[in-house]
């Protein structure tokens, strides 16, 4: 987690520092700029661009972390970097129903092939408790995971932080579980939507063998972990400009809430956290050892910035025509169809100042290691690195303008989106946590994890 503390509002430079320069070079923040108010209207979410009314009904969204807008090779079918949840034209939730208990293995495999969802707990070889689930007309449900296999409805593989090709997520052994979760929504309002840990099958069953976690309840039920577990996040006051993060929680195969496990794949369960639910909010993180995702309600994303606003925002940056200070040619964000191509006019930043010049060659010394430089507006030694807009609007916690950027990846977002995901620490492997940039994954570097843009504006 980063210490937040108060950046300096400007600088009174009074020209570059290798050189006398008699006039002065004139700052622009992007704060300083006139949004037009016009951009309000861009606010609203594209169902409320359509007529909610015919429109089916929308529970949420899931957003994988890492990705800016869509996967590397493009999104394709049930494998994306978002999806979402609709209202199913037929309800297929299942609810738990009867308990066998004390089966042999040979009963218990003879009631998981009947033709209905079941979840097997083996608790020796002589002995499987099956517990029945039931249809249930009242739900509807979805299950996430990394197997291709049709009960998956949401393809996920693993995360690799600045990965820009499919093929460098698929040379890493995943962590993932083939049948890693399932959520049940309510199919009334107001439209409750619940996570659980494990998927059922192409069989229809669960099963968890000798090595998993499981034990009876208190009132006689069983349950049980998956092998590294589904961990969930609910931030404290939503997921808003005043948000904060909340704790991490593991939920169970019946939906229950424990502490975490010392390590991600212990045998010894947390303690049972009996006043928290597994029941999702707006900005709920799920994490499935190796892929994070974002939960967003349809409520909540009505007041998410769109991509029309974001492109928006982008034109109001380029019409201001900021301007390299060594070279003076004007800078301009490329159109977001091309956020992974360095154009010749893209903005490059030095991160230990914030200031933002062109591409050039000034400060670059071969006795430097790595991508360090000099910044030649006040001669500090950091990282140089071209700037990227955020284009996956789901995470931007406001609609404030992009005046702060993510260190050391260089991804631009609003101040408040940006100091909400640097406080926010993320699982990393089995047994630690850090906070990294929502839309590449790169583990956030630096005091704050972010910085202030400083731009020099047209000198005409």
């Amino acid at each position: 987690m980063y210490r937040k503390s108060k950046w300096k509002r400007g600088y009174n430079l009074e020209g570059l520092a290798h050189g006398n320069n008699e006039k002065s070079v004139p700052q622009l923040l992007i704060s300083d700029l006139k949004f037009e108010k016009s951009l309000a209207k861009l606010m609203f979410s594209p169902d409320q661009e359509n007529h909610p009314s015919k429109a089916p009904v929308k529970y949420g969204e899931l957003i994988v972390l890492g990705y800016n807008g869509s996967l590397p090779n493009g999104d394709r079918g049930r494998r994306k970097s978002r999806f979402a949840l609709f209202k199913r034209p037929k309800a297929n939730g299942v609810k738990p129903s009867t308990v066998h208990i004390a089966c042999t293995p040979q009963a218990a495999k003879a009631i998981s092939n009947k033709d209905q969802h079941s979840i097997s707990y083996t608790l020796s070889r002589a002995q499987t408790v099956v517990v029945e689930y039931t249809h249930d007309s009242n739900t509807d449900m979805f299950q996430i995971g990394r197997s291709t296999e049709s009960p998956i409805d949401f393809v996920v593989t693993d995360t690799v932080p600045g990965s820009q090709s499919n093929s460098d997520t698929q040379s890493v052994q995943s962590t993932i579980s083939r049948f890693a979760c399932r959520i049940i929504c309510e199919r009334n309002p107001p439209f409750t939507a619940r996570i659980y840990a494990a998927g059922f099958d192409s069989s229809k069953n669960i099963f968890l063998g000798e090595k998993a976690a499981k034990w009876k309840t208190s009132d006689g039920q069983m349950d049980g972990l998956t092998t590294n577990g589904v961990l969930v996040m609910h931030p404290r006051n939503g997921f808003t400009e005043d948000s904060k993060p909340g704790v991490w929680r593991e939920i169970s195969v019946c939906g229950n809430v424990f502490s975490l496990r010392e390590t991600r794949s212990a045998q010894q369960r947390g303690k049972m956290v009996e006043n928290e639910t597994n029941q999702l909010q707006d900005g709920s993180l799920i994490d499935l050892c190796g892929a994070t995702l974002l939960w967003r309600t349809a409520e909540g994303l009505a007041r998410t910035p769109t991509v029309k606003h974001l492109e928006a925002l982008r034109q109001e940056i380029n019409a201001a025509r900021p301007q390299c200070p060594v070279g003076f040619n004007t800078l301009a964000f490329p159109s977001m169809k091309r956020k992974d191509v360095v154009d010749e006019k893209q903005p490059w930043v030095y991160l230990n100042c914030g200031h933002v010049h062109g591409y050039h060659n000034w400060g670059n010394k071969e006795e430097r290691d790595g991508k360090d430089r000099e910044c030649p507006m006040c001669r500090s030694v950091g990282p140089y690195v071209p700037l990227w807009l955020g284009c996956e609007a789901g995470f931007y916690v406001d609609a404030g303008p992009p005046t702060h950027a993510f260190s050391p990846c260089g991804h631009v977002c609003s101040e408040k989106t940006t100091a909400y995901w640097s406080q926010i620490p993320l699982p990393h492997g089995t047994h630690t946590f850090h906070a990294a940039c929502p839309f590449c994954a790169h583990q956030l570097a630096g005091e704050q994890g972010y910085i202030r843009l400083i731009f020099q504006g047209p000198l005409d």
